[in-house]
């Protein structure tokens, strides 16, 4: 029968039980820190979603489902993770046999965990030369380097190499009939008989054998002081992350009189679960890659937050610590443990908002969310940044300049433009569209949005769309001038209070006209009106227009010839696609109307933001390259006749991108929906 000695040539193994125990003990006393630091947050239920979250770690960890959408990084810690992953499997297995006495290392299984764990073995041990290849001569610059790195990469490295020069060197004096499948222990062993004698392979056998004892003690007790935490917070994250509509902060009640503070701006108040995020972050640099901000040399960069963020939880937990200890010597150890939680709250130390995270850095975010998308352990970046900016505006009045102006005009006329709100329905009452109050039995409320109701070249694609609804005969009123803005602006900039004025001002008009069903061109709108405004009591049927103007198109209601075969680029919008997992149906409808998609460099779920997300429509930017200048860049490279877009915010950047780069007439920026006016 297939098996093996499982002892060979080792006396006094026994020892390893001790050496476990100490090393288990340093691992608990780590983790035990971990949890203390996590604890200084706010309490936060993680434990809601138990199925979806086992069902997310198979998917995320086991599978790598976002590890491996980049090849290249992806294959190489792939062959890292199982090939860790089939050897603690037959460590277990190897365990129960030798140490519980269940005789199951034999047979099959005996030769499945020979050949997985060399083929899985070698392909580790690959994966971590290609690590340090891409570390340390490839991407030295971009992937932050620190001792633990060298020692994490080293470790894992010397404890595979020596596992197989033991199978090698066992291989080499005892005659193993099963050997080819243990073939690169085979290979081993080949060098090893040719330069060493039998005495000498005992020796280094044994040798061999406690050194990679002592280093497989020194990776569990190492563990939690280290990167190779992620192993285990990694999944956790995963399975505690938020799921459903993302991007949608927790929202304040204003009426709550014991709130004492809005926003955050100290370490304290945020959740366990966002410290917990800190420890988590393993600094691949996928996030700050995929920034936007970063990208176009904004001194932002979403990993530097994080984990700037967890160098001041570690002060923080120390000077806490430290404090105790001086109450535990004054006072005793009871008037220590009772003043432990007031310590923690009066104890800031560095300040987090502009001390340890710039105030222009916050600012610099378009909330496009490319960051937490590209992030292989769910770390959610984009929410904190949230909270902090709410805590400068509504507590510190702080906030850039020309973000005053769009509040004020959004408390003063319904809108950032700051034109009359009485003539918010001056154009497209003008297209024979008529009011709820005109037509309360209407089907469908159509929103155009502040954009599409004040902004020039967004009234054109407000018009192609009405034609169009009215085309396929579809029912449908708007609010006129009871219509608001619907507060994405000043929520994503921080102004949780005037969003809260003028969603419950929306609502409340929507519901006293019994508005079930909604149609809008503006990802910005979709998504606070779909996912954002349940939090206030508006529960309504939001749908984009592109989705809707597919159905209809699918259904004959919309009768559209497919003539014009230029070439059409397509644009995700980051609150479309990112935020509403809408990508393929704005395509589809292009592709229905004879038109040949070219995609930019960036697409889909990677996809270059504008640059006017989270309220930077309204903000200048006074550092590095204009977002929109680059996104239009990549457009031009791929030599269409048009850019499809479906977002007026997307589509002003746009437009000024392409006067910026002075194309001319060669290149035009339109909505999907001018694009379908063409083909009626």
């Amino acid at each position: 029968m297939a098996t093996r000695q499982v002892y060979w040539n080792v006396e006094g193994h026994n020892w390893l039980y001790l050496f476990f125990i100490i090393a288990l003990a340093i691992f608990v006393y780590g983790v035990y820190k971990r949890v203390k630091l996590w604890k200084l947050g706010q309490p936060d239920n993680r434990w809601k979603d138990v199925w979806p979250g086992i069902k997310d770690v198979i998917v995320y960890t086991f599978a790598h489902k976002r590890i491996l959408k980049d090849g290249y990084p992806g294959m190489m810690h792939a062959g890292i993770f199982y090939g860790f992953l089939f050897l603690a499997f037959a460590t277990a297995i190897i365990t129960l046999q030798a140490d519980f006495a269940i005789n199951i290392f034999h047979g099959w299984l005996y030769l499945f965990i020979k050949v997985t764990a060399n083929l899985f073995g070698l392909a580790a041990l690959i994966g971590i030369v290609v690590a340090a290849y891409r570390r340390y001569i490839q991407r030295p610059d971009r992937l932050d380097n620190k001792p633990d790195d060298a020692i994490t990469l080293v470790l894992l490295f010397t404890i595979l190499l020596t596992g197989f020069v033991i199978q090698g060197a066992r291989i080499a004096v005892v005659p193993d009939p099963w050997a080819g499948y243990a073939f690169v222990g085979q290979w081993m062993s080949i060098p090893l008989k040719a330069m060493l004698n039998e005495a000498q392979l005992l020796s280094l056998h044994v040798f061999l054998w406690w050194l990679h004892l002592a280093l497989a003690m020194a990776f569990i007790a190492y563990f939690p002081y280290s990167k190779l935490f992620h192993v285990l917070l990694g999944p956790l994250n995963q399975f505690f992350r938020n799921r459903g509509p993302i991007g949608i902060p927790e929202p304040i009640d204003f009426e709550d009189e014991s709130l004492e503070t809005f926003g955050k701006s100290q370490l304290r108040e945020f959740s366990w679960k966002a410290l917990f995020n800190t420890d988590v972050c393993v600094r691949c640099g996928r996030c700050q890659d995929n920034c936007p901000a970063h990208l176009s040399g904004k001194h932002l960069n979403p990993k530097r937050i994080i984990q700037d963020m967890r160098v001041l939880m570690e002060e923080t937990g120390a000077a806490v610590q430290a404090q105790n200890k001086v109450l535990a010597q004054a006072a005793g150890q009871e008037a220590a443990a009772t003043s432990e939680s007031e310590e923690t709250e009066e104890w800031t130390g560095r300040a987090l908002i502009g001390e340890v995270i710039p105030e222009d850095d916050l600012w610099a975010c378009t909330t496009c969310r490319s960051c937490e998308q590209q992030c292989p352990v769910f770390v959610e970046h984009v929410d904190k940044t949230i909270d902090m900016r709410r805590n400068l505006v509504l507590m510190e009045t702080r906030f850039p300049a020309e973000a005053q102006l769009a509040f004020k005009n959004m408390e003063n006329n319904g809108n950032p433009w700051g034109i009359g709100w009485t003539t918010r329905a001056d154009f497209i009452t003008g297209l024979g569209v008529k009011t709820f109050e005109e037509d309360p039995t209407a089907e469908y409320l159509y929103w155009p949005g502040c954009s599409g109701a004040f902004d020039a070249r967004n009234q054109k694609v407000s018009a192609s769309l009405v034609k169009l609804l009215q085309a396929a005969g579809v029912h449908f009123a708007i609010l006129g001038n009871e219509e608001k803005c619907c507060g994405d602006s000043a929520r994503k900039l921080g102004n949780e209070y005037l969003f809260y004025s003028l969603a419950t001002e929306n609502i409340e008009v929507m519901n006293n006209y019994g508005v079930k069903k909604i149609i809008t061109q503006c990802p910005h709108c979709y998504n606070f009106l779909k996912n954002e405004y349940p939090q206030l009591g508006g529960n309504f049927e939001v749908i984009h227009h592109t989705v809707f103007l597919l159905d209809l198109v699918k259904s004959g209601k919309l009768k559209l010839s497919n003539a014009d075969k230029k070439t059409v680029t397509y644009h995700d919008s980051c609150y479309l696609g990112r935020y509403n997992e809408i990508y393929e149906q704005p395509r589809e409808l292009l592709k229905a109307v004879g038109l040949n998609i070219k995609e930019m460099a960036h697409t889909g779920e990677k996809s270059f933001c504008c640059g006017a997300g989270g309220g930077r429509m309204w903000l200048e930017e006074h550092e590095g390259q204009r977002i929109n200048e680059m996104r239009t860049d990549e457009a031009i490279a791929v030599k269409p006749d048009y850019v499809g877009t479906a977002c007026p915010f997307c589509l002003t950047m746009f437009a000024d991108g392409i006067a910026a780069r002075e194309v001319g007439e060669e290149l035009k920026a339109l909505d999907v929906a001018e694009i379908l006016e063409k083909a009626l």
